[in-house]
């Protein structure tokens, strides 16, 4: 039996963490589209292109490759897992996100692999757009201040120099990006499961994931 779990949720509310759990607890695969768009972004800003350089974004939307191995992301055969989690990169990601070409050919890659085997994706509109009819689905949220929480001591941990008024911003203006766009906007999907993890730890919220996978 396939055993294909899609989250979705905003930004900083423990998808990818819990998705990484989930998918070493059961031995599936596990694809991280948020890193995908992050991945993009860092391209973008490398190169110096924008969100309005449609020609020169095309031809290097053409020119890209995004795989996964072991956990760890690879644009075009480099190791960016260490270089995409930065302020600068999760804004650029979320303002290409909103263009059609780059969730097009995003997406494209994302439905393949959700095709025929079991894996946990996480996103923003894996539920409602990439894998429909996965087997479990889930809507994973939080207060914007308990995700500018998380977030800011993820990223004082790696050494990063940021005020935790500037992180809880990068949130709230990327939560209103992901609302507000036009193409595949984040909702919760009408099958899925909702929820809220405000002052639950991670082990809790596994718990209560595997509760509903277990129980269905």
């Amino acid at each position: 039996m396939l055993k294909r779990i899609a989250i979705d949720g905003p930004g900083g509310a423990g998808k990818s963490t819990l998705a990484k759990i989930l998918a070493r607890e059961y031995e599936i695969d596990y694809v991280d589209t948020g890193a995908m768009y992050r991945a993009v972004g860092y391209k973008m800003i490398r190169n110096g292109i924008g969100c309005g350089d449609e020609h020169k974004l095309i031809e290097m939307l053409n020119e890209t490759n995004i795989d996964f191995r072991n956990s760890h992301i690879y644009l075009d055969g480099e190791d960016v897992s260490g270089f995409i989690r930065t302020p600068e990169v999760s804004m650029m990601a979320s303002e290409c996100s909103e263009l059609a070409i780059v969730r097009n050919k995003l997406v494209a890659i994302q439905k393949e692999m959700g095709k025929s085997k079991s894996l946990v994706m996480d996103g923003r509109d894996i539920c409602t757009n990439v894998m429909p009819n996965a087997e479990f689905k889930f809507f994973i949220t939080a207060s914007a201040d308990e995700r500018a929480r998380r977030r800011y001591k993820e990223l004082i941990e790696k050494g990063e120099v940021v005020s935790f008024e500037n992180v809880l911003n990068d949130i709230n203006q990327r939560d209103y990006n992901d609302t507000h766009r036009k193409l595949n906007p984040l909702i919760a999907a009408d099958d899925a499961i909702v929820l809220d993890t405000t002052g639950m730890n991670i082990d809790e919220v596994i718990d209560c994931l595997k509760s509903y996978i277990s129980g269905k």
